[in-house]
């Protein structure tokens, strides 16, 4: 391990899973949790890949594909046992490596398999859990935790689910990076904040009091419990992710989404 990979994904990495069995830019690794032994994955920055774009805690075309790969080694495993093991995402990642190579070489496609291992990880009866201890943005996170049985968050300056950087928000919508933030405090989907998000019924819990960045033990140990709540949780419910349209707070702030997916799977079954 060396500076450039204490990033916050490596560092909760190592104190819920210790040392990683893989290299960079994917870290994954077996270790207990509760009753348990889970898979844990997290990506980290990897300062020599090949592409310029991904040397930093992105999802690009390697860190989709391993992924994918760490994933289904551990569906491979478990597919004759009674009890599947959790799989755990750390999610730090601060966008897709987007460029003129990945994209001519598959970016999509390598993200696409990492969404479809975790989706037949969790159909297959692992009890996913996507543990966001920075940002998570855009596709990297669509490939990385969206596809969660359970998702939960630390509550801590520097977390963030969102589909661009504020920056980059500004420019698109023209306004101020603070014309922004007063802008998310009307329209939830707007924010930054991890307490709006919740209100979209899509986090299931937002941990507060953690320091993301240097946790004591206490703290560390209050997350394990989460995780392993969490995990009790996910094999009690079905394995689909209707419950994020379910919540009180998904009916009020996902509406027209929630009528959209009504009137299009009223139109399927018609046909």
């Amino acid at each position: 391990m060396n500076d450039t990979t204490l990033t916050r994904g490596a560092r909760w990495f190592t104190a819920l899973a210790g040392e990683p069995s893989s290299a960079a830019p994917v870290w994954s690794g077996d270790a207990p949790l509760g009753d348990d032994t889970a898979r844990f994955i997290t990506v980290v920055p990897d300062p020599a890949n090949r592409f310029a774009r991904a040397t930093t805690n992105v999802v690009g075309l390697e860190q989709g594909w391993q992924l994918a790969r760490a994933v289904r080694e551990a569906i491979e495993a478990d597919k004759t046992a009674s009890t599947r093991r959790p799989i755990v995402a750390i999610v730090d990642v601060k966008s897709q490596a987007y460029g003129y190579r990945e994209e001519m070489l598959g970016i999509h496609l390598a993200c696409a398999a990492a969404v479809d291992a975790y989706a037949s990880a969790r159909d297959a009866g692992h009890p996913v859990i996507a543990l966001i201890v920075g940002p998570a943005m855009s596709g990297a996170f669509l490939a990385h935790g969206y596809q969660a049985n359970r998702i939960v968050a630390l509550d801590a300056p520097g977390t963030m689910v969102h589909a661009m950087g504020k920056e980059a928000a500004a420019r698109v919508t023209r306004r101020t990076v603070e014309a922004l933030d007063e802008l998310g405090e009307t329209i939830v989907p707007m924010s930054y904040s991890m307490a709006s998000f919740a209100k979209l019924g899509l986090l299931d819990q937002l941990i507060e009091g953690i320091d993301a960045d240097a946790p004591d033990a206490a703290q560390i140990e209050r997350v394990r419990a989460v995780l392993v709540e969490q995990i009790r949780s996910a094999r009690d419910g079905d394995r689909t992710l209707a419950r994020r349209r379910e919540s009180a707070a998904a009916r009020q702030h996902r509406a027209a989404s929630i009528e959209v997916r009504r009137r299009l799977a009223e139109q399927w079954d018609a046909v």
